[in-house]
């Protein structure tokens, strides 16, 4: 391979979680000469394991990113570390890119699966329980914490929902109003359907004693003992690389992401993007079908793409 060719590739996946590795698993067993460039930042690296992969149930976070850097490694994808500075269109359909470390780079079609990071509610010892005994999601963390004394930081929009849906996996949850609005309505006869315990009053921190969370404590000075504590924090997807490209965003609850197709096209030609970079929603095992859904299409557009210049090629003679 001459110095040309030897940094350009068919596809760079910017991201290696699971919507990452699941697009370059399909775009090496297609034969595309494919880079993963990874910053090393998953979302999920708190968590002790991963829950509700088929197969995978239970398996930590870094066991499974490895074990999808060995299979795609068994089809000749590359994975460098780093960050991709920028990305610009190279007038020829593809693009340039130039990575944090100064290393540049040319590709005919990008695959974005940058995430989004957690922005966690200003509450002192919070961030630190992150992923242990404070935590987001029951259906990733439910199971494992079913019974406990639960405790959940309302949402300032939706103060009840959360509560709510953690009712099904203990029947001794208390809901912390901190800043937001008592609910009413329907989500208040719902709370005391659910037999959930409403505190007023603002969050002014955690109670923990050797190394576990044991209650939250109140400005007021009150504490209420609690083992868990669920909150809502507020995603903010890694989309700088989309925005500077133009990609268009759609609206939702959590705020502004990129809006895709069903294959994961952006509104940018040539580019693709999967994963919670798309959306605060996708779990896991979305995120890497989503990735493999967009390296399909990938891989089919540059199919088409190419047969296409060969047969425009082939007619050029004739036509002259």
């Amino acid at each position: 391979m001459d110095e040309n060719t030897r940094d350009t590739y068919e596809v760079v996946v910017v991201g290696g979680g699971a919507a990452g590795l699941s697009a370059a698993l399909v775009l090496g067993r297609a034969r595309r000469r494919t880079l993963v460039v990874d910053a090393g930042e998953p979302r999920n690296a708190p968590a002790a394991h991963l829950q509700g992969y088929l197969t995978r149930d239970g398996m930590s976070p870094a066991d499974f990113l490895a074990a999808g850097r060995r299979e795609i490694a068994g089809y000749g994808v590359e994975l460098t570390g780093g960050m991709v500075a920028s990305a610009v269109p190279d007038g020829d359909g593809g693009f340039a890119l130039a990575l944090a470390d100064g290393r540049r780079l040319r590709a005919r079609r990008l695959i974005v699966t940058t995430g989004l990071v957690d922005e966690l509610p200003e509450v002192a010892g919070l961030a630190a329980r992150w992923g242990r005994d404070v935590l987001h999601c029951p259906y990733c963390h439910g199971w494992e914490v079913r019974d406990r004394a639960f405790g959940v930081l309302a949402h300032p929009e939706l103060p009840a929902h959360q509560a709510l849906m953690v009712s099904q996996w203990s029947a001794d949850v208390t809901l912390f109003l901190h800043t937001a609005p008592a609910p009413a309505g329907q989500d208040a006869a719902r709370l005391a359907a659910a037999g959930v315990t409403v505190v007023a009053g603002e969050v002014a921190g955690l109670v923990v004693e050797d190394d576990r969370l044991t209650g939250v404590r109140l400005a007021d000075g009150r504490t209420v003992a609690r083992e868990v504590l669920f909150t809502g924090p507020r995603p903010v997807p890694r989309d700088g690389l989309l925005t500077a490209l133009g990609a268009a965003t759609r609206r939702t609850p959590f705020g502004a992401f990129t809006a895709v197709d069903e294959t994961g096209r952006t509104s940018v030609p040539g580019v693709w993007a999967a994963g919670n970079a798309t959306g605060p929603h996708e779990q896991l095992v979305n995120a890497a079908s989503a990735g493999y859904r967009a390296a399909a299409d990938v891989n089919a557009d540059l199919l088409f793409a190419g047969l296409d210049r060969a047969a425009a090629a082939g007619a050029a003679p004739q036509g002259a």
